[in-house]
């Protein structure tokens, strides 16, 4: 009678089951906790927060999704598989709703505000070398020993 107990077996150090029921899609914004290792083998929590691009491969055991944030003015793009045992919870900051699956467009859009971020940032700080800039010596400026006889 021992063949009627039936005893689940953990393959994996991950709950797919909870994994399987996480909702996100591309457009929201995803806060991943990964484990990473130090230098002393110990493992601490590191979280990753930005925006989902992309999920590959729906459900299924090699499903992954991409999300992109902009760290001290570059853009970051990272690559998670969803089943991973490195990944330690997924939190959903923000649920937005986007037209298109992929958001790969959003990378060259960052580029352009940046760019135009900087020509406004570098007239101003060429209009301000012009307003700062010494003017040579007898110039019209009048210095204390003239006039003075």
């Amino acid at each position: 009678m021992a063949g009627n107990i039936v005893s689940k077996i953990k393959f994996s150090p991950v709950d797919i089951e909870e994994r399987k029921a996480l909702v996100f899609n591309s457009g929201d914004t995803v806060k991943v906790w990964s484990k990473v290792l130090d230098e002393k083998g110990k493992s601490r929590l590191q979280a990753f927060e930005g925006i989902v691009l992309a999920r590959k491969h729906g459900r299924e055991n090699g499903a992954t999704f991409t999300v992109r944030r902009v760290a001290s003015g570059v853009g970051v793009e990272r690559i998670f598989p969803l089943y991973s045992p490195m990944i330690d919870k997924i939190e959903i900051t923000k649920k937005s709703r986007a037209r298109r699956s992929k958001l790969y467009y959003v990378r060259e859009k960052a580029v352009k505000d940046v760019r135009r971020k900087l020509r406004s940032n570098v007239s101003m700080a060429d209009a301000e070398d012009a307003v700062e800039a010494p003017t040579p010596e007898g110039a019209g400026v009048p210095t204390e020993n003239v006039g003075k006889e």
